[in-house]
């Protein structure tokens, strides 16, 4: 199975060969490194761009503008926040420009912690990016996701924003690309670069074909009666876990995957909501003025007769940063105790 940074890769393959993607850039975007995480080794159209994050949301915008098809990378949404009036330029052009002006450009960025990344490489974006009106903003838990979402999002007309999990780069997913090989060894060899001299190395595509996950459709990963738990990015893994071991002592939760953040599937939260009459968001973003703190403000709006307990959010600390000792990370973003002790508590509240 292919991990995320293969998934994004092979999604990144199939649209420069299929869908007239004609561009792929940021810095070391291009060869010999195809980006920190390797996500654009050996694509024919990547390039690096200077260390000038501002030029490449500029760059992509003007792309678009033109018509073409691209996709630029922040290389770590840390760097991304210096950008945001140009983003907010980029969302705004269909609007302003009456429908004169599409912009077909993807923006990704890794996001979140996890990696012990420290205060310059722990953020999150996600709430931010539920601000930036006129772009629409995904986040895959899985491998497959993360292909069938980017191939989404460029194939979108306007701009969409592609967050991709730091922490999750790394882990392989549990269901097969459309035309991945079966065999992880056989994958690695033909699209992952050796270390060393790259220089005659070129990749050996597999026949990878078209699939795609609807920008703005959730995904109910665990069924259940209990408790409604939304997610996504890496701590939905920790959702399905703690679902699974609530299992084993008979209490059944629900576990969705959002996957988009905007547009969001609120019909598929109403629906689950309404049956399990808890809920519980969880992400890794400040828990100040968080995107859970929205969805929790929508649900005591329309669903308040529904419920038979407060809805809750957990949330990073809301401190300037991250800190580089595991000690200081694991008390600064929700981790799976936490978590898992919220859930029974919300529970066990008594209506």
């Amino acid at each position: 199975m292919a991990n995320m940074a293969q998934a994004i890769r092979m999604a990144l393959h199939y649209a420069e060969k299929n869908l007239e993607l004609t561009d792929i850039f940021g810095q070391d975007v291009g060869a010999p490194l195809g980006g920190v995480f390797t996500a654009t080794q050996g694509l024919k159209t990547a390039w690096n761009a200077p260390l000038d994050e501002r030029g490449i949301i500029s760059m992509a915008m003007g792309i678009a503008m033109t018509g073409s098809r691209c996709v630029a990378e922040i290389q770590f949404c840390d760097y991304i926040f210096n950008t945001i009036d140009l983003l907010k330029i980029a969302g705004n052009t269909l609007w302003c420009t009456n429908g004169q002006y599409n912009l077909p450009m993807v923006v990704m960025t890794p996001v979140g912690a996890g990696i012990r990344g420290s205060i310059y490489h722990s953020h999150s974006f996600d709430s931010w990016a539920s601000r930036l009106q006129g772009w629409k903003v995904v986040m895959p838990s899985n491998p497959l996701d993360a292909y069938g979402l980017l191939l989404s999002a460029i194939k979108d007309p306007n701009p969409v924003l592609f967050l991709k999990p730091k922490a999750l780069m790394r882990v392989r997913g549990e269901e097969l690309i459309p035309g991945e090989p079966t065999s992880e060894k056989d994958l690695k060899s033909m699209i992952d670069a050796p270390i060393g001299d790259r220089s005659k190395w070129k990749p050996h595509w597999p026949q990878v074909k078209d699939y795609e996950v609807p920008i703005g459709k959730g995904k109910i990963t665990r069924s259940g009666e209990k408790l409604t738990l939304v997610s996504y990015g890496r701590h939905l893994l920790l959702c399905n876990e703690i679902a699974d071991e609530l299992k084993q002592e008979n209490i059944s939760i629900e576990v969705i995957d959002l996957r988009s953040i905007y547009p969001y599937d609120w019909q598929m939260i109403k629906e689950s909501v309404t049956k399990t009459g808890r809920v519980l968001f969880v992400n890794e973003d400040t828990e100040v003025t968080n995107f859970g703190e929205h969805l929790v403000y929508r649900v005591v709006q329309e669903l308040f007769y529904h419920l038979l307990a407060r809805p809750q959010v957990i949330a990073a600390k809301n401190v300037p940063g991250i800190g580089l000792h595991p000690n200081l990370e694991d008390a600064t973003v929700p981790q799976k105790s936490e978590i898992k002790n919220t859930v029974l508590e919300i529970i066990n509240e008594i209506p």
